[in-house]
């Protein structure tokens, strides 16, 4: 006869265990839990999102300016509200139960269209004589030298908008679009398991670059053989500039020789113009020092080669206000307005 299995106390935190079962040891009843969200208030999920983003009580209470007591107050209260720990504490460590990791993505939903329906209001009441309205935008890290310029642009046309710009890597933007933390993105065309709607604006040109004194500088045709014993320096694993390249050498049959691996376009551009070696681009990055003359493109055989720059927006979800105004001027004035030099 086989032993029974025992659940201990620290499995059933990790899972979420109704507050109610914790103390009486009895099941509840499905009705028990069936309409407990309606007594949710805005502030409770607005702390709980400060808590489970930060996973620490001060952290939160200093981000929502209250003490933080109160932050603890209010979470006790949200977990009696749901009948369930979201969050665990061990020691000064909080983590998330998986109903608390169901819940911030909840959490974040409702929060979110909080947020829509205040820019919709929004539109009626113009802020200064314009249309007003917070525009989150991400973008991809090559995209952050023509996104200010676009948004400033936009402002023109919808007076009184704020914008919040977050810069980061394109899985870190999806993973943000998708949890409802950005409203629309810029970046290249996203994996197709990716739960978001992909639009086309612009072309994303690539080029090879060198120090403007480099022998391969002064010739008016290169050939891909001429590449064979240059050092390279290549974007790190895993950024999409690298996956993009390593295609293209595979595709001209040639082995490069990698010199050093150096993360972000800022540190390569510095490396490449010092002589350290060669680097693949998007032009968009290095327009400063193209221009400068301290920084050469390489006129390569069928160069440069073209990515898509597409504006991203969740696809459960509609855009409305501020947000659908952006998309509709990014689709028809985008492309002119992000164009670049090589």
């Amino acid at each position: 006869m086989k032993a029974p299995v025992k659940v201990t106390a620290t499995k059933k935190r990790s899972l979420g265990i109704s507050r109610n079962q914790r103390l009486t040891g009895k099941e509840t009843q499905p009705e028990y839990t069936q309409h407990r969200l309606r007594n949710l208030t805005l502030r409770q999920l607005r702390l709980f999102e400060a808590v489970a983003t930060h996973l620490s009580y001060s952290r939160a209470a200093e981000v929502m300016n209250v003490t933080q007591p109160a932050v603890s107050m209010q979470i006790q209260q949200l977990e009696t509200e749901v009948g369930l720990q979201l969050l665990v504490k061990t020691g000064r460590k909080v983590s998330l139960s998986q109903a608390g990791e169901e819940m911030l993505r909840q959490c974040r939903r409702i929060l979110n269209q909080v947020l829509l329906a205040e820019e919709s209001m929004g539109a009626f009441h113009p802020a200064e004589g314009g249309h007003g309205g917070l525009l989150h935008l991400g973008v991809v890290s090559s995209a952050h030298y023509f996104a200010p310029a676009l948004l400033m642009a936009f402002a023109e046309r919808w007076p009184g908008v704020k914008f919040k710009l977050t810069v980061d890597r394109r899985e870190t933007i999806l993973a943000m679009l998708q949890d409802h933390q950005l409203d629309v993105a810029i970046a290249g065309y996203p994996p197709s398991e990716a739960d978001v709607e992909a639009e086309t604006f612009a072309q994303n040109p690539h080029c090879i670059v060198a120090s403007a004194n480099h022998p391969l500088a002064k010739k008016r045709r290169v050939h891909w053989d001429a590449l064979r014993n240059e050092p390279f320096i290549f974007r790190e694993p895993g950024s999409a500039t690298r996956h993009f390249f390593e295609h293209l050498i595979q595709a001209q049959s040639l082995q490069v020789r990698l010199s050093m691996e150096l993360s972000g376009n800022e540190t390569i551009k510095q490396a490449v113009i010092a002589g350290m070696g060669i680097s693949f681009l998007s032009a968009h990055t290095f327009q400063v020092e193209f221009e400068a003359g301290k920084l050469a493109v390489l006129q390569m055989e069928d160069m440069p080669k073209m990515l898509d720059w597409c504006l991203l927006h969740r696809r459960d979800s509609s855009l409305s206000g501020v947000n659908q105004a952006f998309r509709e001027f990014v689709l028809t004035e985008g492309a002119a307005l992000v164009q670049c030099r090589m």
